[in-house]
């Protein structure tokens, strides 16, 4: 009995405490810039994102290609892409 009574204060003492909690506000965040995600095609890229400022040629086995924009680098395995930088603070996303 003792022990059911104890549970039973403890409880209700739980459930009486206020309970006090600080909202967080974020601020927005600018719209994100969108990359070549990996496994499109040069053709894909291109029509997708425009010509590329600077192709840098292949080199190496397997082949590596750059292609240069304005914000960003894209990295070409063959003649697909295996990874975008960005060369800007900017947040990014993989393009869908």
């Amino acid at each position: 009995m003792p022990r059911r009574l104890s549970a039973a204060l403890i409880l209700l003492t739980a459930v009486a405490l206020p309970v006090n909690c600080d909202v967080l506000q974020v601020p927005e965040q600018p719209a994100a810039t969108a990359l070549p995600s990996r496994g499109m095609s040069m053709e894909a890229v291109e029509a997708a994102f425009g010509a590329p400022l600077e192709k840098i040629p292949a080199v190496g086995d397997p082949p590596i290609s750059r292609w240069i924009y304005p914000d960003y680098v894209v990295f070409f395995e063959y003649d697909k892409v295996i990874h975008s930088v960005s060369t800007t603070d900017k947040d990014v996303v993989p393009a869908s």
